[in-house]
């Protein structure tokens, strides 16, 4: 596998074989119906939850159903029938993508989306592109930070996939010649750069004349995760390194700067510290007027970077009602992000396009998924 450290910026020629390759750019997604909402949290829960929280099989829709309560409670009463952009969003990254990376391998490319948690369904599309007769599978988890959690999930649905197309007689039979994944970005340097030129930029236009540097307190949100998750990566480590290296840069001209965990309140386990409202409590005793939250640890906006801010900042503001509080978005469809993201997919596109065209191809027939 090629890292997306190996990145080329160098305009890249397109291949005269007829090999062409599916970009996967997968991400949780988020229901647009509440009626989904239970579906939803099943999935999650097996994907998810189960890795660390022992929950037998049985207790799914259980569990779910009493997650989708708790949702409908927290979108639809608490925040007015909340109803998340994220979807919207990761469809306007796709379309950006892969107009970038048309031109530079034109049709031999295209970039296709599915969603762990709800419609559409990685293993959907997954086998669509089956049958649409691509050789080549490139997964791309729009998600900054890399784990079990997250990136492994896609390639997880995308095995299930596989092993459902396998023949019976051939078992070792595939429907690809050649699959390839995209890594974490918290650690990329074009990444970092464009967080740090937007939360500068953003922080002179609101409050330059206004505050002094050293009166604004910039709380940089990460996802949290578990102490314990049964050995498996949550994610933090590469969630902390995104952190010190934004942190880093944006440090010397603005001192009071913190990580944030968002966590998800969980019975009988410990999650990452300073969470968001702990983060805020120690700018504001070190002397800061203003506090800023700017998501790192994830891409697109979504429930968590809108309204677990959202509730952060209502509650903040009951007990320091003279301080002002800031909410910023994440990266979105910013064309220099769009931009950096395809440039991350050109050398595992090269790669699998360079392959000889000698080796056969399996054609499968198209599968339906619950």
């Amino acid at each position: 596998m090629i890292s997306p450290q190996s990145q080329t910026t160098q305009p890249v020629v397109p291949h005269s074989n007829n090999s062409r390759v599916a970009v996967l750019l997968t991400g949780y997604g988020e229901v647009q119906s509440y009626r989904a909402l239970s579906v939803y949290n099943q999935v999650a829960t097996k994907y998810i939850a189960s890795q660390f929280v022992p929950i037998p099989e049985w207790l799914y829709p259980l569990a779910s159903w009493f997650l989708a309560l708790q949702d409908l409670y927290n979108f639809g009463v608490k925040h007015h029938h909340f109803m998340s952009p994220e979807n919207e969003i990761f469809e306007k990254q796709r379309l950006g993508i892969e107009k970038e990376l048309q031109h530079q391998w034109g049709n031999q490319v295209q970039v296709f989306k599915g969603f762990y948690f709800c419609q559409p369904f990685v293993q959907e599309v997954v086998a669509d592109i089956i049958e649409q007769g691509f050789e080549n599978l490139l997964i791309y988890p729009m998600l900054v930070v890399d784990s079990a959690f997250t990136g492994k999930i896609a390639v997880e649905q995308v095995n299930e996939v596989i092993a459902a197309t396998a023949s019976v007689n051939e078992p070792q039979y595939y429907p690809f010649k050649a699959i390839r994944y995209i890594s974490a970005f918290a650690t990329e340097p074009a990444y970092i750069d464009l967080l740090v030129r937007q939360t500068k930029e953003t922080l002179n236009q609101l409050f330059a004349g206004r505050f002094i540097e050293s009166q604004i307190g910039i709380i940089l949100t990460v996802h949290g995760g578990p102490e314990k998750a049964q050995g498996l990566l949550t994610g933090v480590i590469d969630g902390q390194a995104l952190y010190d290296r934004v942190q880093a840069q944006l440090q010397h001209q603005y001192p009071l700067v913190s990580i944030g965990w968002v966590n998800h309140d969980t019975p009988f386990i410990k999650w990452s510290q300073p969470n968001l409202k702990q983060a805020a409590k120690s700018l504001i005793t070190a002397g800061a007027q203003v506090i800023v939250f700017k998501p790192l640890g994830w891409v697109t906006d979504n429930y968590e970077t809108i309204l677990d801010v959202e509730d952060a900042i209502a509650s903040l503001q009951r007990q320091y009602a003279t301080v002002t509080y800031t909410k910023l978005g994440c990266v979105n469809d910013d064309p220099d992000f769009l931009k950096i993201a395809a440039e991350w997919a050109n050398p595992d596109i090269e790669t699998m396009l360079s392959v000889p065209q000698e080796q056969e191809h399996i054609k499968t027939r198209r599968l339906d998924f619950d």
